[in-house]
């Protein structure tokens, strides 16, 4: 199968209807024939990221904040009757970080010049993501500008909550995690060398564990900073190895591997799927093009990999629910609601319904996880610490009868 690539185009649809959005293809060829099927006429065609990531950089964290701040209040004053330079203008200065604001305000200037919002937002991919200023531009296209825009503010909203359970739900265990490390590597660096000295006089019959221990001792004190060095540049270059789709695809299908941890990968990637494409066919979005754009959503690259093939497959008229129960990727529940939701045609409600489930069970599996990884580092901790201890120990209470040995 040939490398795949997110196109940006701008065509011109039979009732003269000047339309943007984004494609996923194989080649310029490929993308043109893609739009011509979807009854419009490309009038400019722009590659907008590399081939094999089927993926364009998106927003960062804290601009997606701002911008899910933004379309909230954006909502609420359409919705209240504004024009939409006044309503914009109005959010943008509610925002309280003046260097957001100032980007924002590319934006508006756009607004003011003719673009329409979703133009706008599609020529600000610091902000704003490809399916943001889809579902923007459906709310255009029905007039209805303001109810896309709090469908899109409630799709924002749920993803930050997801996001903000995983990281609320790891904080404990890796900041435990550290501690126990650092616990260990202070005994080794400082508590060890102390009983050094007396145990040198008897190394060579020292018990085989209070060895290990000096040896380990000895080691981080003459290696620890090249250790420390070494680990940098390993996470810079497994960084920079993981930028390829070849090893990325690799690690992500042997976390997927992983016995919980794959399972729990598996339906946060399928949560947000579900979130960003319920959301998109609600606003109006032709579902080949919302799945393209909901496949971005998704972080692990088999399952995204699995769900492109798809939306090929739904772009040449087939279905949904079949071809991605016969990739394997997306839990059985999942299939489950969208075969239900083709067969009523309901996708989007049964979409937005399998996201609700999908997030408490999300939060659930967190918090078996958590607990079970919290007492697991505790006893860890505790061995490690205890292990060096009695090691220190045995030899200096074992002193009296190795002196007594001696002739």
């Amino acid at each position: 199968m040939s490398e795949l690539a997110t196109f940006r185009y701008r065509a011109v649809r039979a009732d003269g209807t000047l339309v943007n959005g984004d494609v996923v293809a194989a080649s310029d060829a490929d993308a043109v024939l893609r739009i011509r099927r979807e009854g419009a006429r490309p009038v400019a065609l722009t590659r907008v990221d590399r081939p094999g990531t089927g993926r364009a950089r998106g927003p960062s964290r804290a601009q997606s904040e701002a911008a899910r701040v933004l379309v909230a209040e954006l909502a609420v004053l359409l919705k209240a009757g504004l024009p939409l330079d006044r309503a914009l203008a109005l959010a943008i200065d509610n925002i309280e970080d003046t260097r957001t604001a100032t980007t924002m305000a590319d934006l508006l200037k756009a607004v003011r010049e003719g673009a329409p919002l979703s133009r706008a937002m599609a020529d600000n991919p610091a902000l704003f993501s490809p399916a943001h200023a889809a579902m923007a531009e459906a709310g255009e296209a029905n007039g209805r500008l303001g109810e896309a825009l709090e469908r899109l503010s409630t799709m924002l909203e749920q993803a930050a909550d997801l996001r903000r359970i995983i990281v609320t739900s790891m904080i404990y265990p890796v900041a435990l995690l550290v501690i126990a490390v650092g616990v260990i590597a202070m005994m080794l660096l400082f508590v060890v060398p102390q009983f050094e000295h007396l145990l040198d006089t008897f190394h060579g019959q020292l018990p085989a564990a209070s060895m290990a221990v000096i040896g380990a001792s000895r080691f981080l004190r003459a290696w620890g900073l090249w250790l420390l060095l070494g680990l940098g540049l390993g996470g810079i270059v497994l960084a920079q190895a993981l930028a390829r789709p070849g090893a990325r695809l690799v690690l992500d299908r042997l976390i997927l591997g992983v016995p919980q941890l794959g399972e729990l990968a598996r339906r946060i990637d399928t949560a947000r799927f579900a979130h960003t494409l319920g959301a998109l066919l609600e606003g109006g979005v032709p579902l080949p093009h919302a799945l393209s754009l909901a496949r971005r959503t998704i972080a692990n690259s088999v399952i995204g990999d699995a769900v492109g093939r798809v939306a090929d497959g739904v772009r040449e008229g087939g279905g949904l629910a079949q071809p991605l129960a016969a990739t394997g990727v997306l839990p059985r529940m999942a299939v489950s609601f969208l075969r239900t939701g083709e067969e009523t045609s309901q996708l989007a409600l049964m979409l937005s319904r399998l996201a609700m489930v999908l997030d408490r069970d999300v939060r659930t599996r967190l918090e078996r996880l958590v607990a079970l990884l919290t007492p697991a580092i505790t006893v860890i901790l505790g061995a490690a610490v205890a292990g060096i201890i009695a090691s220190i120990l045995s030899a200096i209470l074992g002193f009296n009868d190795l002196a007594v040995a001696q002739p």
